[in-house]
């Protein structure tokens, strides 16, 4: 099971939501003020872009976490769409990961962990945006109870739904384009690669990392080659004293056995003339 299904199965089904679109996001710039309890935690933000399966449809942003050790994901901040008020895409010229996110009271400095992610959110939250003030405004339109509109029925002022709807600035036009499919089938493509060369990355720093440790394992359970250098000169030096040593030590065997023979000779030599002057 992916993230968004799993973060849809435990978050959004339970409270009868349609996860629409989720990205994995980091903050730009912390904001100030913040406990420092949890502050050492690592954990994974996730943006998720849902509408409500009943009607008249309501549409949420909300900031789901997954905290390092836990099983499931946990939520977070929630804001409906009324209550944003600008959506700014950075860069109207490239792709990049970098968004805000204004609302009524708060306003937050995101970047996705690819660009591909951040356009296909920017691209999702637009259209969904759009869906639901025009649903609003036909909400609001006078109508007569037949269901038509009352003949010389003119507001003189806009609507609440016409004037707090959301302003996308700074986002490239194909985010807000009628290929809204073909575009999605691109980001879709783009983040399953970048996904894909995150994870062997990730695999590869991991063995690397694994054959670091057996390395250096190996090296302390043996010497190092400049150690069996030294030791195999010492091995030669010891030897050659040992060699050296016994050489002495059969030449003065010899010398002994020698000067025992001589002394042997001398003995039997003064007893032959002991006998004879007896």
């Amino acid at each position: 099971m992916n993230i968004q299904s799993a973060i849809s199965r435990e978050i959004f089904v339970p409270r009868d939501e349609k996860l629409l679109v989720s990205i994995e996001v980091r903050r730009r710039m912390k904001r100030t003020g913040l406990s420092l309890k949890g502050r050492n935690k690592k954990y994974l933000t996730f943006l998720c872009l849902s509408v409500t399966n009943s009607r008249p449809a309501k549409v949420f942003i909300t900031k789901v976490k997954k905290f390092q050790g836990a099983r499931q994901y946990a939520k977070r901040s929630q804001w409906s769409v009324e209550q944003l008020r600008q959506v700014n895409g950075i860069n109207p010229d490239k792709d990049t990961p970098e968004f805000d996110l204004v609302f009524d009271r708060t306003t937050d400095q995101w970047e996705a962990s690819s660009a591909a992610e951040k356009c296909m959110f920017v691209q999702v939250l637009y259209h969904a945006c759009q869906n639901f003030w025009e649903a609003k405004l036909s909400q609001e339109k006078p109508t007569s109870p037949g269901g038509q509109k009352t003949p010389g029925a003119v507001e003189s002022k806009k609507s609440p739904a016409a004037t707090n709807q959301t302003n996308f600035i700074n986002c490239q036009p194909k985010l807000m384009g009628d290929a809204c499919s073909v575009n999605m089938v691109i980001y879709r493509c783009k983040i399953f690669l970048n996904r894909m060369k995150t994870s062997m990355t990730a695999n590869q720093d991991r063995r690397q990392r694994e054959a670091g440790k057996s390395s250096r394992s190996r090296s302390k359970s043996s010497p190092s080659p400049p150690a069996v250098r030294k030791m195999g000169n010492v091995m030669r030096r010891a030897s050659q004293v040992l060699s050296e040593r016994g050489e002495r030590l059969m030449k003065a065997d010899d010398k002994t056995s020698h000067m025992l023979h001589g002394a042997r000779h001398f003995a039997e030599a003064a007893q032959r003339l002991a006998l004879k002057q007896i």
